[in-house]
């Protein structure tokens, strides 16, 4: 079973930022919602396995709290 990646494994991780943030230029807060929503329903897809999935959740909600931990 594979783990949680938390280390980055993307070169342009601010060029990456830049985009998602650029995706919400236009949207009302309830649009940019359901953006957020189909991406992370896109990108559990593409993960594909349900244990690392649930990895991700808990780590997320782990730390929501704490703005220190934007990644």
């Amino acid at each position: 079973m594979e783990r949680l990646a938390t280390e980055a494994r993307i070169g342009e991780v601010d060029d990456i930022y830049a985009e998602l943030i650029e995706a919400h230029r236009g949207l009302d807060p309830e649009q940019s919602l359901r953006l957020h929503a189909r991406l992370v329903l896109l990108l559990i897809n593409q993960i594909g396995d349900a244990a690392v999935v649930r990895e991700a959740i808990r780590a997320a909600r782990e730390t929501a709290s704490d703005p220190r931990t934007a990644s």
